[in-house]
């Protein structure tokens, strides 16, 4: 058994956890709210770069590109005309009302897709590989990592060096004081779930050119995300891909072992890092 690169490839799996993760993690670090139906979003937006690549004949690539003003306007709409009415000191109402979107979008694709998986073609990219010395590395996996690290990169220079950034923070701080300051805490939440569905596209479009996808996964990749969070550290995108990275090498090392073991050795993983860092790897505010 080679383990250099079975971790190698679970390290190049975290990043597509990773991208999983971060709209999760944008979300929850600026308004605190827990969105049940973010693996969906993600299916949602697998089916809308389907869409086009099939119907226009589009590269997938630039079909993420076109879809992701459609999901950032998605995400607005949705956080300013209904998740915001249930912001409040009670996590209940948006657990319940993003339960329910949940449950909405499944059948709608079910409606409109059927229960078949689909695959967005990715032509010779889907088995180009590079040979790095002994190890071979799949062309999709690196570039899947590569964005996962862009993205990181991008949300904390979005959030530590743009005035949009300074209004994140301040409204993630206190909410009445950064309305007396003239910013209006509404658009900020419905700005940031837009960039987090940005983030989705992405994170769609390497889903759905790695593995087939289908209307009711979304739940799945939902708990992937959390697991990433919350080993990562509530707030820290950083820690969102080195929760990523760690679920990835656990289920490849899983994998490796016994191939039945591959989603359990996630879970676990996640389960032994809550019993040494409880409150994640890196945790700290948006601050």
């Amino acid at each position: 058994m080679n383990w250099l690169d079975t971790i190698v490839q679970g390290v190049l799996l975290g990043g597509l956890y990773a991208l999983f993760a971060a709209g999760l993690s944008l979300v929850f670090g600026i308004m605190r709210l827990v969105n049940l139906a973010h693996g969906d979003l993600i299916v949602l937006a697998a089916f809308l770069v389907l869409l086009l690549v099939t119907t226009l004949g589009l590269n997938p690539f630039v079909a993420a590109v076109i879809a992701m003003p459609v999901m950032f306007a998605l995400g607005w709409a949705l956080q300013f005309w209904l998740l915001n009415r249930t912001l409040s000191n009670d996590i209940l109402p948006p657990l319940l009302v993003t339960f329910g979107l949940s449950i909405v979008i499944q059948n709608a694709l079910l409606e409109g897709f059927s229960a078949d998986s689909r695959r967005i073609s990715a032509s010779e990219l889907e088995t180009a590989s590079l040979q790095l010395g002994p190890i071979s590395v799949g062309t999709m996996p690196l570039l899947t990592f590569v964005s996962a690290v862009a993205v990181i990169v991008g949300l904390n220079l979005l959030f530590y060096r743009t005035a949009l950034g300074r209004a994140f923070r301040a409204t993630s701080d206190d909410r009445e004081t950064a309305g007396l300051m003239g910013i209006q805490p509404h658009r900020v939440f419905a700005t940031a779930t837009g960039l987090a569905m940005v983030v989705v596209t992405i994170a769609a479009l390497y889903l759905g050119t790695r593995a087939n996808f289908d209307p009711t996964m979304g739940p799945a990749r939902l708990i992937y995300a959390f697991e990433a969070v919350i080993i990562g550290g509530l707030g820290s995108f950083w820690g969102t891909l080195a929760g990523g990275v760690i679920i990835g090498v656990a289920q490849t090392v899983g994998a490796s072992i016994n191939p039945e073991w591959q989603i359990l050795a996630g879970h676990v993983a996640f389960l032994l890092v809550l019993l040494i860092w409880p409150r994640g790897l890196f945790p700290r505010a948006v601050d």
